[in-house]
């Protein structure tokens, strides 16, 4: 099996910056809990400066807004409106960065393939290393053409509630949640007021923290090997987080070593956990 890494270097990026058929989307998004103002903040940051070329892509606009769920896939004809009007589309290499360890890079990666795009790459390192490696950045909006997008949905990357509650209980399903351990323990508060912490019953714990390197920069295929020891080859996943974000990273890690079949939870413990109905695990 030929492994395809889903992350491309600062060095690869510099030298394809300006080939015609490269985009570049900035990510950047902002927990709402950390910062009052996270939405005016990541625009602002991108405004201030991106990599040149580079389209906002707004995880909370490009959204499902028919759901009190955060920042939920957003239906087909929606995502292919803003593809368009960004310029992504049909035989484009895209290549997403963020300013936050992936956050939301590995998410809007995850948008694309499940919409059927499969030319799309995470900048290793992001923002960070871009400056780093003293890459150019702009602050001018950039020219935007229309360009077609052909939606091609991917189903079997998108996972809701009811599928999840159906496939939990599969010996051969194996739950992932990217949350740190202490909310996935039931030790520690969730970040979204009135949820109760704690995990689906039957998954297993990998947070994304553990995934990243220090200085930004997604863990080598042979340490991330270590990380998955416990999946097995023909092991169905599902990744899990707060709201579908952080696991992404856990599908940006394993296709890493060739798995491209992991499905993403998309309401996660946000979704699942705020159904009265629904059993929580503590231990």
């Amino acid at each position: 099996m030929r492994v395809v890494d889903p992350l491309v270097s600062v060095d690869w990026l510099k030298e394809y910056l300006d080939a015609p058929d490269v985009r570049v989307l900035d990510a950047t998004w902002i927990a709402p809990w950390v910062d009052a103002n996270a939405h005016e903040t990541a625009r602002k940051l991108y405004n201030e400066g991106h990599i040149p070329g580079a389209v906002y892509f707004d995880i909370d606009e490009i959204a499902d807004h028919d759901t009190d769920l955060p920042h939920m896939m957003p239906p087909p004809e929606k995502f292919s409106s803003r593809a368009r009007k960004m310029g992504m589309g049909d035989g484009n290499r895209i290549v997403i960065y963020d300013r936050g360890n992936f956050l939301a890079s590995a998410r809007v990666w995850w948008m694309f393939r499940a919409m059927g795009h499969s030319d799309i790459r995470v900048l290793d390192g992001g923002w960070n290393a871009w400056i780093k490696a003293g890459g150019p950045v702009e602050d001018l909006p950039p020219l935007q053409k229309d360009r077609h997008f052909t939606v091609r949905v991917q189903n079997h990357l998108i996972k809701d509630y009811g599928q999840v509650c159906a496939l939990k209980d599969n010996p051969n399903v194996v739950v992932i949640d990217a949350r740190p351990e202490g909310r996935f323990k039931g030790q520690d508060k969730e970040p979204r007021e009135g949820l109760p912490s704690g995990h689906i019953p039957g998954s297993i714990n990998i947070p994304m923290s553990t995934l990243v390197t220090p200085d930004g920069y997604l863990k080598s295929a042979d340490e991330l090997r270590v990380i998955f020891k416990a999946i097995e080859e023909d092991d169905y996943i599902v990744a899990s987080c707060g709201s579908g974000v952080s696991a992404a990273v856990i599908l940006l890690a394993l296709q890493r070593l060739g798995r491209d079949d992991v499905a993403l939870y998309d309401g996660s413990w946000t979704d699942y956990a705020s159904r009265a109905y629904s059993e929580i695990a503590t231990s």
